[in-house]
């Protein structure tokens, strides 16, 4: 069996929750006898290479359309659906902001393809995308596709919501590596040090974080780098900062270890999560929980994290209060170590292409 993984075209150099999704499920496969090749959706591909085709992002249909009009073989997606409606409807500025009042989300994302295509941050898109639209070019993809591996139960019921599938399914959560995120037992946290691993841009919602906690007794440590477009919101939280906020530029996971070591508390106050990375990172290293309550983050963090209003930076400042003085999330670690794996997601995965391929 050979796999050919079709990701964006920026997965390297705009680092995000489905870069290590990729990377790491793909590295696991590999472990257990399967070869695994990631090409950029906007490349050309000799299809006829492969035994079987995996996409990724859903919602980004123009990436996946092109490639499969013609196809012989069979595909899977993961379809990390985010939804983007809450910010673009209540916090999202310009012209996207105002006419996102207005229309539906489907035609939102469409606006965004086209625009991105315009100002050529997408290389092209093709004509069956721009006929169909963003809704149309899904159903379509959904229609033609044998296996969905979703993130969670909770999205593989937003699919069923918003799209009406009927495809077959596995769940494949998200996961951790426990060699590499394995705290050291006699590490001393810091009970005013709160850390956010995210890109900085307005969905991440860093802004109300900032605002939150700014000039109060609390060490703010925001690691990533801007995303693409996203320099003005970054301009502007550095501009409201205070002293006790610092700005860490992306870091490779590795790296993190030691500011997860160190911190009492891990904030992702997102608009939207189909899980929270980072978030399993932290608690596997002993941190505790502030996360978003949009989205699916419950599924995975059940009541062993303290959710917030990603609108409200009282509602966000109350739950880093209670998580800062919280013992520390032993159960939550256990829950990750024993459930949210890489080499777990790389097991279900495997057996979603042997049924799909009919292997046993």
């Amino acid at each position: 069996m050979k796999v050919a993984y079709i990701v964006r075209s920026t997965l390297f150099t705009v680092i995000g929750g489905d870069t290590h999704q990729v990377v790491n499920t793909a590295a696991l496969i590999r472990q257990l006898g399967t070869e695994v090749v990631i090409l950029p959706a906007n490349q050309r591909i000799d299809y006829n290479r492969y035994t079987l085709l995996h996409f990724f992002n859903l919602t980004r249909p123009a990436d996946i359309l092109p490639h499969i009009g013609h196809l012989t073989m069979p595909y899977v997606i993961s379809p990390i659906l985010v939804n983007y409606s809450l910010f673009d409807k209540t916090y999202r500025g310009g012209i996207i902001g105002r006419i996102s009042r207005h229309l539906p989300q489907n035609t939102i994302e469409y606006l965004k393809v086209v625009a991105r295509w315009l100002n050529r941050t997408d290389r092209s898109i093709s004509a069956a995308y721009l006929l169909k639209g963003q809704q149309k070019s899904i159903e379509l993809i959904l229609k033609k596709c044998a296996f969905l591996l979703p993130n969670s139960m909770l999205e593989q019921n937003a699919l069923r919501q918003q799209y009406k599938v009927r495809n077959q399914f596995a769940i494949v959560p998200n996961g951790v590596s426990p060699a590499l995120f394995k705290p050291e037992q006699d590490a001393v946290k810091d009970p005013n040090l709160v850390l956010c691993v995210a890109r900085i841009e307005g969905i991440k919602n860093q802004l109300n974080l900032i605002k939150a906690i700014n000039n109060s007794s609390y060490r703010l440590l925001l690691i990533g780098d801007p995303a693409p477009n996203q320099q003005a919101y970054y301009n502007n939280c550095k501009e409201i900062a205070g002293p006790n906020i610092t700005f860490i530029d992306h870091l490779p996971q590795a790296e993190l270890i030691k500011y997860y070591q160190q911190a009492t508390v891990h904030v992702l106050p997102s608009w939207f999560e189909t899980c929270g990375l980072s978030s399993l990172e932290a608690a596997a290293m002993g941190c505790n929980i502030v996360i978003t309550d949009k989205g699916y983050t419950r599924e995975y963090f059940e009541d062993y994290a303290f959710y917030c209003d990603p609108n409200s930076p009282d509602s966000i400042r109350n739950a880093i209060h209670l998580a800062a003085t919280a013992p520390a999330p032993a159960a939550l670690q256990e829950k990750i170590i024993t459930h949210y794996t890489w080499h777990k997601a790389a097991e279900k995965t495997l057996f979603a292409y042997r049924q799909v391929l009919n292997i046993t």
